[in-house]
């Protein structure tokens, strides 16, 4: 049995400015990182979601870069309410937010 239902990971990978590729700290994904805890804790996740910071994911165009196990979904959440967004709909509710997922990522 899992310890937990499901695992949050967001990159926080931090890359040189003269990488072509960018990187999702310099993107936002600090801040993702932060939202997702602190939806974390208004949603009493503890014990059932864990929100974790991430190296690079190597999906770095599509950044900043958040996936969400089991199910494997990759999002690129851009701003405090798409991470509410993926919070409420998919981590809780079970329901992948359409709008919010990195092409090509997701079976």
């Amino acid at each position: 049995m899992a310890r937990f239902e499901r695992h949050v990971f967001t990159c926080i990978n931090d890359r040189d400015d003269a990488d072509a590729r960018g990187c999702c700290a310099q993107r936002g994904g600090l801040d993702i990182a932060a939202w997702f805890k602190a939806e974390g804790k208004a949603r009493n996740w503890k014990g059932r979601v864990r929100a974790n910071k991430a190296g690079c994911l190597d999906a770095c165009e599509f950044g900043p870069v958040v996936v969400v196990y089991p199910e494997g979904v990759w999002y690129s959440p851009r701003t405090q309410e798409d991470v509410r967004a993926i919070a409420e709909q998919h981590i809780d509710g079970g329901q992948i937010v359409d709008e919010l997922l990195v092409p090509g990522l997701n079976g």
